[in-house]
């Protein structure tokens, strides 16, 4: 798969594919349907596949015009973790191209019909658009299927929509996933995206306070403006050279140490080997609590001792089960 940044990067080859729009976050099982029938639809017209989405997402960017921040339209991915998502489909599955757009004012303001003219057609000549049923785009959220079918009829392009995946009668979104990850359904959020929550990133040079108190961590940066985890977590860490570590793992502001940013910051059991610049993912298994303030270091220290046994003892009922 090749990611190609803005239209104007756009090749010869691009034109004429088969494409589908989103959001993308999360991949979760509805996303994998529609990438599936992606797949499908490129074969059948013997052409590329194309995903089209958008950084930041457009509630990220009508928040910052707002001025506000939902706590529960906050990112479950970032750009990078997208692209690895589908670096793992398996290659008959996996979209020949990401196109990513930037969501500025500009594209904010488009229209609809608009939109459809001038990068539909003029600037892919698409054969075939993927969609969800409760697909929306342009200004005020204007256009829908109606309007893709009308449109496609009058440019040659076909027009296929997926009923919106639905799992025991609820149906399947990023809004519930994050819903349920804000109130701490972790199992609830699993089971829509067909895998454990994770988070990736690269390990980076911290402050080194949890080594002062001993627990060093590995801080992994969020490239994200918010997260809809907050607390202190029993996770696994994956790394293609150190394989499966389980731990636990706090994610917030650290308010006994006044931290500003959000942070992701993991302690590893039973580990002590260099790690940092490497790229890892952190699965999140089960909340132990929530994020609290302490008022001394030392009371800090007595408390993580409690979580990582109670994380221990979790983990140790994960693998009986396993």
């Amino acid at each position: 798969m090749r990611l190609i940044r803005g239209l104007h990067n756009l090749t010869e080859q691009c034109r004429g594919c088969a494409l589908t729009i989103g959001n993308f976050d999360g991949m979760h099982l509805g996303h994998q349907s529609l990438l599936n029938l992606l797949a499908d639809t490129a074969r059948e017209i013997n052409g590329q596949s194309c995903l089209m989405t958008f950084e930041p997402l457009p509630h990220e960017f009508f928040s910052r015009q707002s001025t506000r921040q939902s706590s529960n339209r906050s990112r479950l991915m970032n750009t990078r973790e997208k692209l690895m998502a589908l670096a793992d489909y398996p290659a008959d599955l996996c979209p020949d191209y990401m196109l990513l757009l930037n969501f500025n004012a500009s594209l904010s303001k488009m229209t609809a019909k608009d939109f459809i003219e001038k990068i539909l057609v003029e600037a892919l000549a698409i054969k075939s658009l993927v969609i969800g049923d409760d697909f929306r785009f342009g200004r005020d959220r204007k256009g829908d299927l109606k309007m893709l079918q009308k449109f496609g009829a009058e440019h040659h392009f076909d027009v296929t929509s997926l009923s919106t995946h639905h799992i025991d009668n609820t149906r399947v979104s990023s809004s519930r996933i994050r819903d349920a990850l804000s109130t701490d359904r972790l199992k609830d959020a699993e089971t829509m995206l067909g895998r454990p929550y994770q988070i990736c990133g690269r390990i980076a040079h911290g402050d080194k306070r949890g080594r002062s108190i001993g627990f060093p961590t590995a801080n992994i940066q969020l490239h994200r403006p918010a997260t809809p985890l907050h607390g202190v977590y029993s996770v696994t860490m994956h790394s293609v050279k150190l394989g499966s570590i389980q731990g636990i793992a706090n994610i917030g502001h650290r308010p006994t140490v006044k931290g500003e940013r959000i942070q992701l910051e993991v302690h590893l059991f039973d580990f002590n080997q260099d790690i940092y610049g490497q790229n890892v993912c952190v699965s999140f298994q089960q909340k132990i609590r929530d994020e609290k303030k302490f008022e001394s270091l030392k009371e800090l220290k007595q408390q993580i001792e409690i979580d990582c046994i109670q994380a221990r003892k979790l983990q140790a009922g994960i693998n009986t089960k396993n």
